[in-house]
């Protein structure tokens, strides 16, 4: 969770799940930009190029990014920079 202040904030999620790259990237790099530093995005993939696009894009922009995999979906979760 996101905190603001005092308060946690839930995380967003975007569902790219059965999008191939370079679409997973694009939607989170729009949810991103409307976001606020320290906000965490969760994405769902399940193109494996995702799990080195992601975290390079988050790595290019100064965005922490970690990623699980669940059954068929990698789990992204970013916090903006």
């Amino acid at each position: 969770m996101a905190r603001i202040g005092c308060w946690s904030l839930p995380a967003e999620i975007i569902d790219a799940r059965g999008l191939k790259c370079p679409l997973p990237v694009l939607k989170m790099e729009k949810r991103l930009e409307a976001m606020a530093s320290g906000a965490t995005l969760n994405v769902l993939a399940t193109d494996p190029m995702a799990k080195i696009d992601i975290p390079l894009f988050c790595r290019q922009n100064g965005h922490q990014c970690s990623l699980v995999t669940q059954d068929d979906a990698i789990n992204f979760s970013i916090i903006k920079g």
